[in-house]
């Protein structure tokens, strides 16, 4: 019996099937297999031990990640070609500005670029460069290892990717990549500029960087630069003016030291620095260094010939609002090759022109001194935000200084239709820790002259101890009015209190929902609701023009399009906002209607450009500024007055101005001005 049953268990085992090979049994064997190879996790340990990796383990991973690394770099080195071709910044275009009707307004470029052979370069000249950039150019392979890894480290951690280029590779982006900082063009610039070394000469080299890269003032290459920047043959240059050219390397719209103050600032600290780095590798004595102590300031920069006129103001808007609304950069807006479709209506700018003229036609600066530095700055929106017409100065080749867009001038008592909005928007704040209350148009307010000002805690008290009086124009007093009012008749004492009364962050916060910057306003005291602010007269226009679009703001723009090559570009848009409803509007609306139609209203010389006009003269509780901003239901339009000290840049008195004998309000020139435009049928 035993017997036959072993028999029985052997053809049992006999014909039992062997498992398949991709049976679990068999993958579990074979997972036991690699797991005894690896050992991993690691056999007689416990716990956190069995998944440490074996310092063996580590070196095994560590040259299999650096061979796949190293494999991975020889395949992408390989396929890595240098191209025939250069960029487009050879063969250059116009940039082409259009009017909003589609004819052309205005041409900018060609670029301004000149090859010179490095020997025409001073050596001091060329070694300020490899100073500022690549100081060991003539002795690297044409990348730098650590730079690298300090740009692939910044693109790792959302940081700047520049400062990680040689020379070389400086010159490889220029001549035949984009300028994205991005990490698989990094590498393709690495590559190039490995081979791009192999094959050419470090002269070579330097001399293809000097003459392509870019310095600003649209220039491209050293020679032309030496020209914009110094008036002068690249080979004229010393050591000193190299530096500075070399500091523009690093960004040209950081570092020309004549567009701002900041600017210059940054341009002297950088070429203090070149100098003395060039001293610090051998490439300038300290004897010459010593010579060099004052900063070699360059000259203006040009402007180009066919900008006359108010021409000038409107290409320099556009491309503005490009630069701020687009992701191209001023070097490859040089580049040239773009259509700008504007929004400046050619009629409106003729007729706003004209209509300043004729004012400053009535002044006499060679014979009045109130009449010298008179400044004027003007500009039409459409309520949906699109800028028709402006005026920036008497002329964009005799001054370039842009006064539409100005934030110079006090906003004078112009400002006033803010205060009123906020109140009819926020209420008023009567008592501390009490509720908001809200107001009317027939509230009634204190107009008589030299009232106190008072906060919901008491009096207001300035620094020297004394308690705050707001004034009338006059020192006329009015009694007990509404506030619509004290819009329609200009009265300012009830303006003061109210702003008080709202709150002079709401009232703020208001006029910035109008349209208005916030860089524009300054400390909020009393005297803020009296227009402190400084807005430009492009931001004045458009924030009157949230009271005709029913309290819908619509930020103003100069470019209904752009193309390149026959493409449309995208242009970012800014959203309409709503600043107020259409109830509060509709009630400024009146008031500002008001001030225009009414017998009493303050602004009723400016009815003869039809009875749908609504506006407000303003001005500066300092008589330093005038302004009247008026607007229909298609158009909104602001003047602004100044008289500006050339030398200190401070605001001038306007008293005496064009022979008067009364003060210079908002009501007189610039009127006057509104009103010849606006009556004018081109402005229609």
């Amino acid at each position: 019996m035993l017997g036959s049953s072993d028999n029985a268990m052997g053809k049992h085992r006999k014909h039992r099937r062997k498992p398949s090979s991709g049976s679990r049994g068999m993958r579990l064997r074979r997972w036991a297999a690699a797991r005894v190879r690896l050992d991993y996790p690691r056999a007689g340990r416990r716990g956190v031990g069995r998944w440490l990796p074996s310092w063996r383990q580590i070196t095994l991973l560590f040259v299999f990640c650096l061979g796949s690394l190293t494999g991975l770099l020889s395949y992408l080195y390989l396929q890595t070609d240098i191209p025939k071709n250069l960029n487009d910044f050879a063969t250059q275009q116009d940039n082409v500005y259009y009017w909003a009707d589609g004819s052309e307004m205005a041409r900018t470029g060609p670029v301004n670029r000149q090859e010179v052979p490095l020997d025409k370069v001073p050596q001091d000249v060329q070694w300020a460069v490899l100073a500022a950039e690549n100081a060991s150019f003539y002795s690297d392979s044409g990348v730098s290892p650590s730079g690298l890894m300090r740009a692939v480290t910044r693109m790792v951690t959302g940081g700047e990717t520049q400062g990680g280029s040689t020379i070389t590779q400086q010159y490889v982006k220029n001549a035949y990549l984009n300028q994205r900082q991005t990490f698989s063009r990094k590498l393709t610039e690495m590559f190039m500029a490995i081979k791009l070394d192999d094959r050419m000469s470090k002269r070579e080299i330097l001399q293809r960087y000097l003459n392509t890269s870019w310095f600003g003032r649209g220039s491209y290459g050293i020679q032309r630069a030496a020209y914009a920047y110094y008036g002068k043959d690249v080979s004229e240059l010393n050591a000193s003016e190299g530096a500075l050219l070399a500091s523009l390397l690093k960004g040209a719209g950081t570092f020309d030291p004549t567009l701002s103050a900041k600017n210059h600032k940054r341009a002297v600290d950088r070429w203090k620095w070149v100098l003395d780095r060039m001293v610090d590798i051998g490439k300038l004595s300290r004897s010459e260094r010593a010579r060099y102590t004052s900063f070699p300031e360059p000259k203006a920069p040009p402007k180009s010939a066919g900008l006359t006129g108010q021409v000038g103001y409107l290409v320099e808007t556009a491309k503005a609002y490009v630069s701020s609304h687009t992701e191209i950069s001023d070097a490859d807006f040089d580049l040239g090759g773009y259509q700008i479709h504007t929004t400046f209506e050619k009629p409106k700018v003729q007729a706003l022109a004209k209509a300043v003229k004729k004012t400053r036609d009535t002044l006499d600066p060679e014979h009045r001194p109130e009449d010298r530095h008179v400044r004027i700055g003007a500009a039409s929106v459409a309520p949906g935000g699109a800028i028709r017409a402006l005026y920036g100065g008497p002329g964009y080749l005799e001054q370039g200084f842009n006064d539409a867009n100005a934030s110079n001038v006090p906003a004078g008592t112009s400002f006033t239709p803010f205060v009123y909005a906020a109140a009819l928007r926020d209420g008023v704040l009567l008592k501390r820790n009490g509720e908001r209350t809200p107001v009317t148009p027939s509230t009634l307010y204190d107009g008589d002259n030299k009232i106190a000002v008072h906060t919901p805690e008491g009096p207001y008290w300035d620094r020297s101890g004394k308690i705050v009086r707001a004034g009338n124009d006059g020192d006329a007093s009015y009694g007990q009015v509404s506030l619509r009012q004290a819009i329609v008749r200009s009265i300012n004492t009830p303006m003061i209190q109210l702003g008080m009364d709202v709150g002079l962050d709401r009232v703020r916060q208001a006029s910035i929902d109008a349209g208005m910057l916030p860089s524009s306003f300054g400390a909020r005291v009393p005297a803020f609701s009296l227009g402190t602010a400084t807005p430009s007269s492009i931001r004045m226009a458009s924030a009157y023009g949230t009271f005709a679009a029913e309290g819908t703001h619509h930020a103003p723009y100069s470019v209904s399009g752009l193309t390149h090559g026959g493409q449309r570009l995208e242009l970012r848009k800014d959203s309409a906002r709503r600043a107020f409803s259409p109830a509060v509007a509709a009630e400024v609306d009146d008031a500002l209607r008001g001030s225009v139609q009414s017998p009493e209203g303050a602004a009723r010389g400016a009815a003869a450009a039809g009875g749908e006009v609504a506006g407000k003269a303003g001005t500066a509780q300092d008589g330093n500024s005038a302004w009247f901003v008026g607007y229909t239901k298609k158009l909104s339009t602001a003047v602004s007055l100044s008289r500006v000290d050339p030398k200190s840049q401070e605001l001038m008195p306007l008293k005496g101005m064009g022979g008067k004998a009364t003060d210079i309000s908002g009501g007189t020139y610039p009127l006057d001005i509104w009103k010849s435009y606006m009556t004018d049928r081109a402005a229609e």
